[in-house]
């Protein structure tokens, strides 16, 4: 919800609020469902194309991360650890963006590690030394700094920039079918 239908909303909704207009009501639904939308557009980013192990693939994940950020890799992740105790860990520092526990699909358990963001490689460096081998959790974590943009498909990025701007080609009418 976007800051202007929360507070639109919480007007209506105070205590000492009698009565709701038909007309607040509605633009309270006109709020919600812009933002909604806006939302929805912010999630439907294309996927990212990455290659590794001789296989290529696109990734829909790395589209919620934020563009050209300082990620640190979290290992020795227990079982208790999820999105928000790791964000909890690294919110201290300034630039931190968000951190995010790596699970698996099937079972929904964690894998052991995790990512977590920063916008400024100094604070990247300072949460490196300061929280090597700090308790999150049951564990003491192991941090390294992480090699993720070495598993982008640089070429296949590229191609579906440059797609994007082309204008689409008609398909060609075949002999047969007229």
């Amino acid at each position: 919800m976007s800051y202007d239908a929360s507070c639109l909303a919480h007007q209506l909704f105070q205590k000492d609020a009698q009565t709701i207009t038909p007309e607040a009501l509605e633009s309270v639904k006109a709020a919600l469902a812009s933002s909604d939308i806006e939302h929805k557009a912010e999630t439907k980013k294309k996927a990212v194309p990455r290659r590794a192990a001789g296989q290529a693939w696109e990734d829909p994940t790395l589209a919620e991360w934020p563009e050209n950020d300082y990620r640190l890799f979290c290992g020795d992740l227990g079982n208790e650890v999820n999105d928000d105790v790791l964000s909890k860990a690294f919110s201290r520092f300034p630039s931190f963006n968000m951190a995010k526990v790596v699970r698996d699909k099937r079972t929904g358990k964690t894998k052991g590690y995790g990512f977590v963001s920063f916008a400024n490689p100094t604070d990247l460096a300072a949460a490196l030394k300061e929280m090597n081998g700090k308790y999150v959790g049951n564990r003491p974590i192991k941090l390294r700094k992480s090699n993720w943009k070495e598993r982008i498909d640089q070429e296949a990025l590229e191609r579906q920039k440059h797609q994007s701007y082309k204008k689409p080609k008609l398909a060609k009418k075949s002999v047969l079918h007229k």
